[in-house]
């Protein structure tokens, strides 16, 4: 998942919290050093199997403030990932049955949307 700070913010690396078995972290890329975060996967600390969905949908209520995500970029099979990860098979069906109904890449808005049409609220 990337992750799209607002203009107010530099920089945002960490973790968000206790409990997600993920945090944010810096990458640069390209001849022109361009800076861009992504979630990255904890190796030293226990994931719940929860842990992948929660940290998504706390990106996506940061993103709906503003303050200091601006948004996210979450590609459809991460999101089938993590609804696998923590047994959200309702959900799941849909999101591959019919894959056409839904984007390529959610964005923060989507997440929101998709959490509140399947009862995601972990």
């Amino acid at each position: 998942m990337e992750i799209i700070l607002t203009n107010r913010c530099e920089a945002l690396t960490g973790s968000l919290g206790a409990g997600y078995g993920y945090f944010i972290q810096r990458r640069r890329s390209g001849k022109k050093e361009t800076t861009r975060f992504f979630s990255q996967r904890s190796k030293h600390s226990p994931i719940p199997r929860d842990g992948h969905l929660r940290f998504i949908l706390a990106c996506a209520d940061l993103a709906r403030m503003s303050f200091h995500i601006q948004d996210i970029r979450v590609t459809r099979a991460e999101l089938q990932q993590a609804l696998r990860e923590a047994g959200y098979a309702t959900a799941l069906y849909a999101l591959t049955k019919y894959a056409d109904d839904f984007p390529e890449v959610f964005d923060a808005g989507d997440i929101r949307e998709f959490n509140i049409n399947y009862g995601l609220s972990i």
